[in-house]
């Protein structure tokens, strides 16, 4: 048995955007470690050039990292400190990870966390929804129907949902998130941290008609951020108030076609179902 003390591996945050937001703290370990496990070692290699720094680095993302394990334990056996990073971000927040610290952790390895960037948490803080509960979903799936039926699992939860999503993929999101949500607030947050940070806030469809008119918009990677669904108590309480609402506009001679339109628009939800409520009151059901 050797007696040297086993090494650390240091999961370290790094900026998402804005490189003065890596912690001091970050910035010595980088330059203190044997080594560094980087997701892509040429874009990591970017910022240590910005640091003034010149580390050996190994690259580790999804398709090697379970391979990686073995090479990065017999490091930190052998005394020597390991750093590991992702592109942009906290590692392991939809970024590799979890596997290697997965399985150091099991082989009695020291972990050490060194907080910094996190893109939901940092769209969170500035978005206008509630924080106390979210559920974050990392990505979307990238076919439809499962992205659909994803969205349809979500829609009865009461936290603020968050995702991720690319910009070629956001206009679907929305437009799913139209389908299945309706006129549910959603805040984006866009390019953070960078020059052309940006959030935008309204329905889905709202949002989309908004990158339809001007598609810059629609570029760099997003936050999405969807209010929850009502509490059950406040559900029931909306359910008779917009009841009330819809015979009111019956009873004044109102189409139920302008009725659904003016329901989707003042209380949120789909049309289609406001129409199918509004059908249903006038018919005596």
């Amino acid at each position: 048995m050797s007696d040297t003390p086993a090494g650390s591996l240091y999961v370290v945050a790094t900026p998402i955007g804005n490189l003065d937001d890596l912690s001091p703290r970050a910035a010595r370990v980088l330059g203190e470690v044997a080594l560094i496990a980087a997701e892509d070692t040429r874009h990591s290699g970017r910022l240590l050039r910005h640091l003034g720094l010149s580390r050996p680095m190994l690259s580790l993302h999804e398709h090697n990292e379970a391979a990686r394990v073995d090479t990065l334990d017999a490091r930190l056996a052998a005394g020597e400190d390991v750093a590991l990073v992702s592109d942009a971000g906290t590692p392991l927040i939809s970024d590799p990870g979890f596997v290697l610290v997965r399985e150091l952790r099991a082989r009695g390895r020291r972990i050490v966390p060194l907080p910094g960037p996190c893109a939901l948490v940092a769209a969170l803080s500035a978005a206008g929804l509630p924080t106390d509960r979210f559920l974050f979903q990392g990505f979307l799936p990238a076919k439809g129907g499962t992205r659909r039926a994803r969205l349809e699992s979500l829609a009865a939860r009461e936290e603020t949902l968050v995702f991720y999503e690319s910009p070629h993929r956001v206009r679907d999101t929305l437009a799913d998130l139209d389908a299945v949500l309706g006129e549910r607030r959603v805040v984006l947050a866009r390019e953070l941290t960078k020059t052309f940070e940006t959030f935008l806030d309204g329905t889905p469809g709202a949002l989309l008609a908004r990158m339809e008119a001007d598609p810059d918009q629609a570029r760099g990677e997003f936050v999405v951020m969807v209010a929850g669904a009502a509490r059950r108590d406040e559900a029931e309480q909306s359910a008779v108030e917009a009841d009330a609402l819809l015979a009111a506009l019956l009873a004044e001679g109102v189409g139920v076609k302008q009725v659904a339109a003016v329901a989707a628009r003042v209380l949120g939800g789909v049309k289609k179902e406001w129409y199918a409520r509004a059908q249903a009151l006038k018919d005596g059901h």
